[in-house]
């Protein structure tokens, strides 16, 4: 029996909820509160089985996208779970210096207040650029407090922090004592506006409107020798060394090996080579080669042994051609060039406009430049051997597994990788040189000899957070950090990043462990021992979220409009291994219905006294309590099952459906009439079990979905269990009672069946849904429906017994199984019998021409034979339809009482 004492503190409970669920009131108090608590802070020295990831580091100059949202989120609902799994966990947070970006931004600053950087020179601009990430570089810090991510704060890195230049400087002389790291003049992806190579990664193509110009190379007269060639970037011409043709075209086999000479620089040639590059059946079949400015022609310059001059200088201005060019900006060239070819008649054709891709700075926006230049290179073969082996022998797993053969074709054809970049900000590359052209690389805790300078340029920004997840952790030390979280557990990021920041951690990473031995080595042979790779976040039509598209969404914005928990669920339900997917306003609205739904229905338990406790033996339970429990054990399954995968989507469904459709739409109006609707019910021994089923699905259901909506979750299990937090409860076990289900289960879904039909009886009639009218069932004992379930099914289909002089003005069947029910229903007397005529009549009418339409088309056989096979079963699906509901009209129409006509 309830006790006064015991009936007080539920509502208590329920009072000390608000009215109703306004996230931006409690989100910011409740995260803090988990910090405050230590609640994410890692015990390396704890006993529990560990398990650790660390941040993908965004950008100190930026802000949080969608993105970075799905990549937080997913990671919070992996971390929050174990460690309620019980789990030591860590989740490593951090910074990215990011190179160009940041020192973009500061430099700019820079000169609107009037100051050169040059002129202030290299020591005093680094110093000004901690100025800028000490004010103004905690912008995303609390961007993630905002979406809840518990993440260890205690433990937050910096890409340029001691600890991490320390694991750079030794990891560089490593790879540059074993000659993995060499200086060579190759050709890189050149940005002229800030005057550095950048990576491939930092590149964008877009079609651009040019110009396609063919023009004329060798004599003008067409019995001396000659070519022509086709280019879209004419300045380029100045660096032509050769002319290339395929070995077997005839038409040019004489020209193989002779000289050909250049139209506007003095004295210079360009030799004719014959190469299997070269597509004999594209254009003339003759290709003009700058191997300085193309990384084709690079490669036919490499196979020719030819000159490769550079004619750019770092700026893109035309320099040392000794033409009337030098000086002028590569476009302006262009244009130059492209009128002097005409004025010598050598332009053959222009096409214009040409719509071709070309590659785009993401940090400045112009054209990049392919540049030879001399810079720092990995050797990446030996690297990039390890990476791909260690998933193939399995010591890295990468899900989804549909990913793995575009790794294994990147990483077993991958290409030696650029690393210096001609930056201030940034780990300055640690070689040094003598004043007789000597070199040494110097390591952590090494001078260089005197009058020795040190290299200018700087590495590149993805060299250092290729070590992030053991240089966060101390590595080149032995920490305990190290030893008790390394490998991390798993890396959770998009599959677009895949060639970049993974394939350059896989490498590092198994070098460190597989390469080194002593205090280097590191734990582990590989970085992590899972790989979840997403999707991309597009918005609702399936577009590529973008700036110049407008379509970005700011997932800060949908945390001030539905809050945090309905931006993570949105996220989270959609993300399924590999795949996009789409996002928008509706289906954040959704996700904060979601947990409105959650808190109301949880704060109406309360009130009705629901509470955790000892659940009664399976004997006492009523069939909806039996069945309730038994989906609840279900779901858990299929929700440890779909994380354990990283099926995110697939868990999400299942506690979405579960709580909105099975809780708060049945059990919760099943628990109604348990609970009775007066004094000595609600005090019954059958009321008081069904408080404790209510409280412990409740219970159970916040616990699972407490890892992807963590807020409400927390702020209702705290009212229902008196619980310190959800961040350090327990994840459910098993939650089935012992005993077999499967017949209550059964008699429950016929009830489910028995009620969804009387309500669409009860539309089709014309009933309000709230209206109360007789009603008398038969065939129910062999329905094997009992007592209770069916005054459930009254109570929720709003029927009253039938009095002794209960007559039935309607009637319906339900097929239940093998066994039929019959429902009879009086309605005299509750509704308007000529209004509910016309309006049937009305209907009949629209369904009627609807037939004739649909027929119509149907019958032509001009239309079926042009219409595709979709268009035409739809049309055929219209039709069946109409036809039902002419035939359901009609006979709703015979069989009201005669004297209700139209008026």
């Amino acid at each position: 029996m309830t006790t006064p004492a015991a009936s007080s503190q539920n509502t208590d409970r329920a009072d000390a909820l608000p009215a109703s669920w306004n996230p931006g009131e409690v989100e910011g108090e409740l995260y803090q509160r988990w910090v405050d608590a230590g609640y994410f802070e890692a015990d390396a020295s704890s006993d529990k089985p560990a398990y650790s990831v660390v941040l993908p580091p965004p950008n100190v100059t930026g802000s949080l996208h969608m993105g970075h949202a799905l990549d937080h989120t997913l990671m919070d609902v992996l971390t929050r779970r174990k460690r309620m799994q019980g789990y030591e966990v860590l989740w490593l947070p951090g910074m990215d210096h990011a190179g160009i970006a940041t020192q973009t931004l500061v430099d700019r600053k820079l000169r609107e207040e009037g100051i050169d950087r040059h002129e202030i020179g290299r020591e005093a601009f680094i110093e000004k650029v901690w100025e800028w990430k000490r004010e103004s570089g905690g912008t995303i810090g609390e961007q993630m407090r905002r979406l809840g991510d518990g993440v260890d704060w205690s433990r937050e890195r910096f890409t340029l922090d001691e600890g991490l230049s320390r694991a750079v400087q030794t990891i560089f002389k490593e790879l540059y004592d074993k000659g993995l790291i060499y200086r060579a003049e190759r050709l890189v992806n050149w940005s002229p506006t800030l005057q550095t190579a950048i990576s491939d990664i930092e590149v964008k193509y877009a079609d651009v409107e040019g110009e396609l110009v063919s023009f004329r190379y060798g004599a003008m007269d067409d019995s001396e020798p000659h070519l022509v060639v086709a280019t879209t970037r004419l300045e380029t011409m100045l660096g032509d060394t050769a002319i290339a043709v395929h070995p077997d075209d005839e038409r040019y086999a004489h020209l193989v090996g002779t000289e050909i000479p250049h139209p506007f620089r003095d004295g210079w040639t360009m030799r004719v080579v014959a190469d299997d590059y070269v597509d004999p059946e594209f254009g003339t079949g003759a290709v003009k080669v700058t191997p300085a400015h193309d990384p084709n022609d690079f490669a036919i310059g490499q196979r020719h042994g030819l000159e490769m001059p550079t004619i750019m200088d770092a700026t893109g201005h035309i320099a040392g051609t000794g033409t009337r060019y030098d000086g002028m900006d590569r476009f302006e060239a262009r244009q130059a060039i492209r009128e002097d070819l005409a004025a010598q008649g050598r332009i053959v054709k222009e096409i214009r406009p040409y719509l071709h891709s070309v590659g785009h700075s993401e940090r400045s926006g112009e054209p990049i430049e392919p540049r030879l230049s001399l810079q720092w290179w990995v050797r990446v073969e030996e690297l990039a051997k390890m990476a791909g082996d260690a998933v193939r022998h399995g010591d890295t797993v990468i899900h989804p597994t549909s990913q793995e053969p575009r790794w294994f074709d990147w990483v077993d054809d991958m290409h030696d990788w650029c690393i210096s970049r001609q930056l201030w900000w940034g780990h300055r590359i640690p070689i040094w040189y003598g004043p007789e052209g000597e070199v040494v690389c110097v390591g952590p805790d090494e001078q260089a000899p005197a009058g020795y300078t040190q290299e200018d340029d700087v590495l590149d920004t993805w060299f250092s957070s290729a070590l992030w997840p053991f240089s966060t952790m101390g590595w080149p030390g032995r920490t305990a950090d190290l030893e008790r979280f390394y490998p991390t557990s798993v890396l959770v990021t998009g599959y677009d990043i895949l060639f970049f920041w993974v394939a350059r951690m896989m490498m590092f990473g198994t070098f460190v462990g597989q390469t080194l031995t002593g205090e280097k080595a590191a734990p582990g042979k590989v970085p992590f021992t899972d790989v979840f790779l997403h999707g991309l976040v597009r918005d609702e039509h399936g577009q590529k979220m973008s700036k110049s598209k407008g379509n970005g969404i700011d997932p800060l914005d949908w945390v001030d409009r539905f809050g945090a928990d309905a931006l993570r669920f949105t996220l989270a339900r959609g993300a399924n291994p590999g795949g996009d997917l789409s996002v928008g306003d509706d289906s954040a609205q959704a996700s904060r219905n979601f947990t409105t739904k959650l808190f109301n229905a949880t704060r109406f338990a309360l009130m009705n006294g629901a509470k955790v406790g000892v659940l009664p033996a399976a004997a006492d339970l009523t069939d909806a309590d039996r069945w309730i429990l038994h989906r609840l054990g279900q779901v858990r399954e299929t929700v440890d099952h779909s994380l354990e995968r990283y099926e995110f989507s697939k868990a999400c469904e299942a506690l979405y459906h579960f709580a909105w459709d099975e809780v708060c739409d049945w059990y919760l109006e099943l628990a109604k009439v348990q609970f009775g609707n007066d004094d000595e019910s609600r005090a019954s021994e059958r009321a008081e079990r069904t408080r404790l089923v209510l409280g412990h699905v409740l219970d159970v259901l916040l616990r699972m979905l407490h890892p992807v909506v963590p807020f409400v979750t927390e702020t209702l299990w705290t009212a229902l269990t008196d619980g310190e937090s959800l961040v350090i409860a327990q994840w459910p076990g098993d939650v089935v009672p012992a005993d077999d289900a499967a017949e209550a289960v059964r008699r429950v879904a016929d009830a489910q069946t028995l009620v969804t039909e009387i309500r669409r009886f009860r539309s089709d009639q014309g009933l309000k849904p709230g209206q109360r009218v007789p009603a008398r069932m038969g065939g129910v004992e062999a329905a094997d429906l009992p007592t209770d379930l069916l005054d459930q099914v009254a109570s929720l289909a709003r029927l009253t017994p039938a009095a002794d002089d209960f007559t039935a003005t309607a009637s319906l069947e339900v097929r239940l199984g093998l066994s039929t029910v019959e429902v009879e229903i009086d309605t005299s007397g509750t509704i308007d019998l000529a209004a509910e005529r016309r309006r049937l009549e009305k209907d009949l009418a629209a369904a009627h021409k609807e037939l004739e339409t649909t027929g119509a088309k149907l019958g032509n056989e001009a239309f079926l034979g042009k219409a595709p096979d979709h268009v035409v079963d739809k049309i055929r699906a219209r039709r069946d339809l109409a036809e039902a509901e002419v035939a359901r009209i009609t006979a709703r129409l015979e069989a009201m009482p005669a004297g209700s006509g139209s008026a």
